[in-house]
């Protein structure tokens, strides 16, 4: 009777934790991250009873997590890819509209200054029409401005973005550490803590949203993480942390360090993933090569109107001066610099300026130019000096101080350009578009040679305006103002006082070729032509590219970047649904198995219960048996 009610009485523990178990899934079955559990029963060994074995009923062997590991895996590798192109698509979005839009991008306001050019061509002699230009030169310098701002606080956000999650990565590795130290106390007693695991997991998991992490477990249960170039973030119940900081040359430029034991190191940003990742991609990728493409666009504009606008004539009589006002390239001091050295750029050859920043070293002997975004060494010619400074794509740099080796500056070719334009005109007598100088032939002239109209060789000499008479002394041979005598080729052009002219023909003996300024000429055009032309004229990219276009291929590169982002994210999305359905068909709460598990187990206790009771009859059966 005794091995019969306690056999029984096994039956009815069991099928009580069994209970408990599903009772257990029944209420975490909308938990997020909850795993199902399942009570393991076996048979406990029996006895011997005479020249038989008698069993010794039923026992709950493990209480077992249903967890597929690399299920898990292929969810976490999801999330994080997910997450990735989820951050750099809703920022990469927002930059696209800003520069695509009609009302924010630049397209329309250059073309409306442009237009406004060729008006002022048609009509230079209408001063409202001079003034209308001017409120399209304020209001260009005012859509870079206001673009670049626009930019500058998607930055702003970024950084504050990288910010929050790192702080979220922290927290994170925190609570593993914790848990861990949970999990290796409950584990000490050979028991498998499911409910802690789980709650691991769901950490490793959100932390794998933030960041591409790699993980191990360690014979006592623990979980070691990993991110980046293979640092740990966590070693059983330790946490390590990162944090933010800024650059060596910027410290708004945040950027993540690893805080190792000998100090804080910059993480491998390639191998981050996660939200993280995507943010310091978008900004490194995308936001930080369109400012650098929106100031470039900027200083070209600005130089080739300069230049052109000072090769023309004023309703006064004067010669053009700047149209637009543009900062010169920024110099960023590294923060780690012992020396005082110094450096000033200057745009030279807009055609070869790059827009990217660049690390000027000094090695305690000479000076090496490095792209900062590849590291690619940029030849430099000159000698670094006022007189002979270093030149370098499109650049001209003087450096003076005393640096000492180790020493570097940034050199920003595009960056803060675009934010630096103002209109520097405001009376629209002083727009110059007449041609500084005219030609003329005398006329006495008896010879056939005929003269083209004067154009501008060289705006800054000093003699531009100075009138000079060419006069032939043989039919191959002038004198300028009378002193000299130069030889002639037909068709081959001359500079004289900085304006260029070109004589075809066969002058005779005593001609004469007048070259002077061209006062009183309000109606003239042909400086405002050539401006206008500047809309279509490649400047840019070695003269092959025009600032519309230019524009055009940022608004174009950053609109298909977006377009293979939001692609990406889509097929990011449905990879990481499967993963999630993966998961929960193995490992998910199903109520309608877990009522028939409640219903079956219910009965055995039941039927275990009645096994019980016809051993309590049969024992009281016996004893009151012995009592007779």
């Amino acid at each position: 009777m005794p091995d019969l009610l306690n056999t029984s009485l096994t039956g009815m523990i069991a099928f009580q934790r069994a209970l408990e178990v599903t009772s257990h899934n029944i209420a975490n079955a909308n938990t997020p991250g909850y795993n199902r559990q399942v009570a393991d029963l076996s048979t406990r060994i029996g006895s011997g009873a005479g020249n038989l074995y008698i069993g010794g009923g039923v026992q709950v062997s493990d209480i077992r997590r249903v967890y597929d590991q690399m299920q898990g895996l292929q969810l976490q590798t999801s999330t994080t890819t997910f997450t990735r192109f989820a951050a750099i698509n809703e920022l990469a979005g927002r930059m696209d509209t800003l520069l695509a839009d009609t009302d924010t991008g630049l397209n329309s306001s250059l073309q409306s200054f442009f237009n406004g050019l060729q008006d002022v061509a048609n009509n230079p002699s209408s001063v409202p029409t001079r003034q209308a230009l001017l409120g399209e030169a304020t209001g260009l310098a005012s859509r870079f401005q206001s673009l670049d701002q626009r930019l500058t606080e998607l930055e702003s956000e970024t950084n504050s973005r990288i910010d929050l999650a790192v702080a979220d990565i922290n927290t994170l590795a925190a609570g593993i550490a914790d848990v861990n130290n949970q999990i290796a106390l409950a584990s000490s007693g050979g028991r498998q803590p499911n409910d802690l695991l789980d709650q691991r997991d769901r950490l490793v998991l959100a932390l794998s949203e933030q960041v591409s992490v790699s993980t191990a477990t360690q014979d006592d249960g623990t979980m070691s993480v990993f991110i980046g170039n293979g640092q740990s973030l966590v070693i059983a119940g330790n946490a390590r942390e990162l944090a933010v900081a800024g650059s060596e040359f910027d410290p708004s430029a945040l950027q993540v360090v690893y805080k190792a034991s000998a100090g804080s190191i910059p993480l491998d940003t390639s191998l981050t993933g996660g939200n993280l990742g995507g943010l310091l991609e978008f900004r490194s990728s995308m936001l930080n090569p369109a400012q650098q493409t929106l100031g470039r666009t900027a200083a070209a504009l600005v130089t080739a109107i300069n230049t052109q606008h000072s090769s023309g004539l004023d309703l006064r009589g004067n010669l053009g001066g700047d149209f637009f006002t543009v900062a010169p390239p920024t110099i960023l001091t590294s923060g780690n610099n012992t020396g005082t050295g110094t450096a000033v750029a200057q745009f030279a050859d807009i055609s070869a300026v790059t827009g990217v920043d660049y690390v000027l070293e000094y090695d305690g002997a000479a000076y090496t130019l490095t792209r900062s975004d590849t590291g690619a060494v940029i030849p430099m010619s000159g000698a670094g000096t006022a007189a002979d400074p270093f030149v370098a794509d499109g650049l001209t740099i003087e450096v003076g101080g005393a640096p000492a080796a180790g020493d570097r500056l940034m050199i920003r070719s595009g960056r803060d350009i675009a934010a630096s334009i103002r209109n520097a005109v405001s009376d629209p007598q002083e727009l110059a578009f007449a041609a500084p100088t005219r030609s003329s032939i005398a006329g006495g002239n008896i010879g056939n040679a005929s003269i083209s109209p004067a154009t501008v060789a060289d705006p800054a000499d000093a003699a531009l305006l100075a009138s000079s008479v060419s006069e032939f002394i043989t039919p191959t041979t002038y004198s300028i103002n009378g002193a000299g005598s130069f030889a002639y080729t037909d068709g081959q052009p001359i500079v004289i006082n900085g304006s260029s002219v070109t004589i075809t023909g066969a002058p005779a003996v005593g001609d004469q070729f007048t070259i002077e300024p061209n006062y009183g000429a309000s109606g003239d055009n042909a400086n405002g032509l050539l401006m206008a032309d500047i809309q279509s004229l490649g400047v840019m990219e070695g003269g092959t590219i025009s600032i519309n276009e230019s524009y055009g291929q940022l608004v174009s590169n950053v609109g298909a970047t977006t377009r293979q982002v939001q692609a990406s994210l889509d097929a990011a999305s449905v990879v990481r649904a499967q993963a999630e359905e993966t998961v929960l068909a193995t490992s998910g709460v199903n109520l309608d198995e877990e009522a028939a598990r409640l219903v079956r187990y219910q009965q055995s206790y039941q039927a275990v219960a009645q096994v019980v009771n016809v051993a309590k009859t049969l024992f009281d059966s016996l004893i009151e048996a012995t009592r007779r």
